[in-house]
């Protein structure tokens, strides 16, 4: 007789015995300390999981509890802490990665076809096919997509995919609409790759906004001492022209007193 658990894994409840448990938090655990000084920590560790629910999902079919054997499936597929460069996982030694065996068979893994919300358009479609293809530029299948819509052959064949096909949200998501395998590395470096995208981006931006910042404190500099300037000429001007004043008045006064 076995004690179970149950559990709350990417959002779907799973019920699990008690030493698989224990296997699964110790290789969530190794994971989460292996990416510990990554700014995605917690996106790398909800994809995951999320992946890994997946995955059960589709290794349980229509039992009910995780078993060792289904964790060391899950994890062939995942990888281990080894593969992707983290210490060693301590699992039973029931739960050993099991590539070859017959249940992994169950597991599906491959291309698969999503809307790139990443790289759209309009809604996707196009660069989300350009994916499934490998054409790594998306811009020729906009072009055939382009002409379909022009002539009017292509606009409710569009609309239609833009419906049925859901869009890549999450990082296995769009792993997998590349073909690539969504495991512990594969996820981990794609979140982290949208993360310095993300810090670039707004270093750019703040160099952006301190550099115009900059030009207009600059130009305001050159505004005011073109004012200053300005006043200066034309302090000039008025003390010039008051002392000419003052000259011919003094010559038109000294005039005066040599007839009286």
């Amino acid at each position: 007789m076995k004690k179970t658990n149950n559990i709350n894994l990417g959002g779907y409840p799973f019920i699990i015995d008690e030493d698989v448990y224990l296997s699964l938090n110790n290789y969530l655990n190794t994971i989460e300390h292996h990416f510990k000084n990554s700014e995605g920590v917690c996106d790398i560790m909800t994809d995951i999981e999320a992946r890994m629910a997946e995955l059960f999902n589709e290794a349980l079919g229509d039992r009910k509890i995780i078993t060792n054997e289904d964790l060391g499936d899950v994890i062939a597929v995942m990888g281990t802490p080894e593969q992707f460069g983290a210490n060693a996982y301590s699992q039973e030694e029931n739960t050993e990665s099991r590539g070859t065996n017959q249940s992994r068979n169950n597991i599906k893994t491959g291309r698969r076809f999503f809307r790139d919300a990443d790289d759209k358009v309009i809604g996707g479609v196009c660069s989300g096919i350009a994916a499934y293809w490998g054409i790594e530029d998306p811009i020729w299948i906009r072009l055939i997509a382009g002409f379909l819509l022009l002539s009017g052959i292509g606009f409710f064949p569009y609309i239609i995919l833009w419906i049925i096909i859901p869009s890549a949200k999450t990082s296995s998501d769009r792993l997998a609409m590349r073909g690539e395998a969504a495991n512990v590395e594969n996820i981990g470096r794609i979140i982290e790759d949208e993360f310095q995208d993300m810090t670039e981006t707004i270093s750019q931006f703040t160099d952006d906004f301190m550099s115009k910042k900059k030009d207009n404190s600059k130009r305001k500099n050159l505004i005011t001492h073109f004012g200053d300037w300005l006043n200066y000429i034309g302090q000039t001007i008025i003390q010039l022209v008051t002392s000419i004043a003052n000259i011919i008045l003094s010559i038109f006064g000294l005039n005066k007193m040599k007839k009286n």
